[in-house]
């Protein structure tokens, strides 16, 4: 009884080591994309954070099928299905956040997307994918 339980919590903390892994990859290209939607495009930081967000879950949902949850043996459009429910809850938590830091407490745009990314991913994402999405 006591193997399983030691066995289930490592397993748990293995699988949130390499979700953090997956964020940090996906977080790197998601915040170089805002930036550059911010800087070069002329976007606001709003719709650049929903542009990165949603290009940084397509690497995201690859490297969490393939490596993090190594759940390739599941329908892919069912997880797809899945993932963009939580990808949508994501990007709009995400957002909700950086449009009160920085339209109302004028808080700098890119200290407000790290602040907001690490409390959602840590909350919310990696919750709803390893227990909803990928269900391990």
């Amino acid at each position: 009884m006591r193997k399983k339980r030691s066995a289930k919590i490592c397993g748990f903390f293995l699988s949130f080591g390499k979700a953090q892994v997956s964020a940090f990859l996906g977080g790197l290209f998601d915040f170089s994309i805002y930036t550059f939607g911010i800087q070069i495009l002329g976007f606001t930081p709003y719709i650049s954070n929903i542009l990165s967000g949603s290009l940084g879950a397509v690497l995201n949902f690859t490297v969490n099928r393939y490596w993090t949850f190594e759940k390739t043996n599941a329908p892919v459009g069912k997880q797809l299905a899945k993932f963009v429910v939580v990808v949508i809850g994501s990007i709009f938590l995400k957002s909700t956040g950086i449009f009160f830091l920085v339209g109302h407490l004028s808080a700098n745009p890119y200290y407000s997307k790290i602040a907001v990314e690490i409390f959602v991913s840590l909350g919310f994402n990696f919750l709803m994918q390893k227990y909803w999405v990928f269900n391990k």
